[in-house]
């Protein structure tokens, strides 16, 4: 890479978003094309209402810029502010020629990108937009009849059927760039970092940043992918990728991950990871076709579910104090290092929204701003799947039971003794569901339910036949 003052020739505006990488990244090819490149990078919070990005994302972008600004020789030029204003004072100030930038799908972005594309193209800069996030394009991933897919059993079969995504690009091998004559400390001006300990226990957790993203993968296809169809239910193995925030920030493509996966010929297990992926892109489709997804009821029946307002059980559930050891094994997890394996995700989603009868959208939310995997598709579209509002939900009756699922998946209690550090010297047969061991037991492994640990918050089958009996009255009266 080599540096050029700006105001030397006419520039091509490279703008990051969810897409802070060099590899693969189809508009940073097509920026390089036209000659000198600015990189920017627009922090817009303005457009966003309710979902405005949570603690634990900015944490993430944060660290993710840092990466992206070295990996760019220090010419990320940074902006904060409405993004459709500040490109345009930009444009006015700079010789740009071209502004180029990679999609993205939730429904604020669209109408907002929509508008920017317009107002540039009006005073005579050129716009070029890509696809860098999705494997497939919404718009060419439906059914014969032109109707989005509802299901994604015949969405992904369509999907294995269609032609593969491209393969990956390397990154431009003739990128020139801009000189930037902002201050050095332009990130952290952002404000993005929380000034909490949660800092220090995300830092021990991820290594944000494309190198981060790149070792992630290489890790996971090395040592977990082989084992992942049978392993992946297991929470205290952690054989999962750990790519969702990579893939969410854009710090590695989707494409790059099918084709290694693909190429890696790891039998059952990278055919079921691949379907791990196509499940995300189903969720980020089904944002693109109805954008009210995240914040409405897929089943409109579910309109009338006479959800309970109940903010001490919420408070409860939120700080992994409900008394049932998986779900506040999860819930703990979640909050210490800003993620939770999938089938306590599952679980903790079900108890809400089933045993307590809280609304979807506040474990929406919670999660939203917990995780450093927040992405409004698949966010939206895993609570919905649990509540039974959602498309190709689970069917409302199928509630989770969580000292059940605790058992079958972690039997000997590693998962919840690394979270429930109280619980530690209760037995394998005893920790899945504590207020069910005698006072001898308890007694024996210094437990103290109320004291050391809660009791459960709900009885856990009476809470499970009230919701059934609330479902059929809602069947009934449709």
């Amino acid at each position: 890479m080599s540096g050029v003052n700006p105001v030397a020739s006419n520039l091509s505006v490279m703008w990051f978003r969810q897409d802070l990488r060099l590899r693969d990244n189809p508009a940073l090819r097509a920026a390089a094309a036209g000659g000198t490149v600015l990189p920017i990078y627009v922090l817009d919070d303005g457009n966003a209402g309710a979902w405005k990005m949570g603690g634990a994302s900015r944490w993430w972008l944060h660290h993710s810029l840092k990466r992206l600004n070295e990996s760019l020789d220090g010419k990320l030029w940074i902006l904060q502010g409405d993004a459709e204003q500040e490109l345009a004072g930009l444009c006015a100030s700079l010789p740009v020629r071209k502004v180029v930038w990679n999609r993205c799908y939730e429904p604020w972005r669209r109408k907002r990108d929509e508008g920017i594309e317009k107002s540039l193209c009006e005073t005579g800069i050129e716009t070029e937009i890509c696809n860098g996030s999705l494997l497939w394009e919404p718009g060419d991933s439906v059914k014969a009849d032109g109707t989005p897919y509802g299901v994604f059993t015949p969405f992904y079969r369509n999907r294995l059927s269609a032609t593969w995504p491209d393969e990956p690009a390397a990154e431009p091998g003739d990128l020139v760039l801009a000189q930037c004559s902002q201050p050095a400390d332009r990130i952290d001006r952002l404000g993005l970092k929380p000034r909490i300990p949660w800092d220090t226990s995300l830092e021990e957790r991820w290594t944000p940043g494309e190198a981060g993203a790149q070792g992630q993968l290489g890790n996971f296809l090395r040592r977990s992918v082989e084992d992942y169809h049978d392993k992946r239910d297991f929470p205290a193995d952690q054989s999962i990728s750990s790519l969702s925030p990579h893939l969410h920030f854009g710090e590695i493509s989707p494409r790059q991950i099918w084709w290694d996966t693909r190429t890696a010929d790891a039998g059952d297990g990278g055919n079921a990871y691949i379907r791990q992926l196509c499940w995300r892109e189903f969720a980020c489709h089904l944002l693109y076709h109805y954008p009210d997804f995240a914040d409405a009821n897929w089943k409109s029946e579910f309109d009338r579910f006479p959800w309970r307002d109940d903010p001490e059980s919420l408070r409860r559930w939120q700080k992994g104090l409900t008394g049932v050891p998986l779900v506040d094994a999860g819930m703990r997890e979640l909050w210490e290092t800003g993620t939770m394996h999938n089938r306590a995700r599952m679980v903790t989603a079900s108890l809400l929204t089933k045993n307590l009868l809280i609304h979807w959208r506040h474990g929406a939310e919670w999660f939203w701003d917990c995780l450093v995997d927040a992405d409004l598709a698949n966010n939206s579209f895993g609570w919905q799947w649990v509540a039974g509002s959602g498309a190709d939900a689970a069917p409302y009756f199928r509630i989770f039971n969580p000292v059940r699922q605790s058992r079958r998946f972690d039997p000997d209690g590693k998962y919840l003794r690394r979270w429930l550090p109280e619980l530690d010297r209760l037995s394998d047969k005893h920790i899945h569901a504590p207020w069910e061991a005698g006072e001898a037991v308890l007694r024996e492994a210094g437990v103290r339910l109320d004291e050391d640990y809660p009791r459960p918050i709900v009885d856990l089958r009476a809470t499970r036949e009230r919701a059934l009996a609330v479902w059929q009255t809602l069947r009934h009266s449709t």
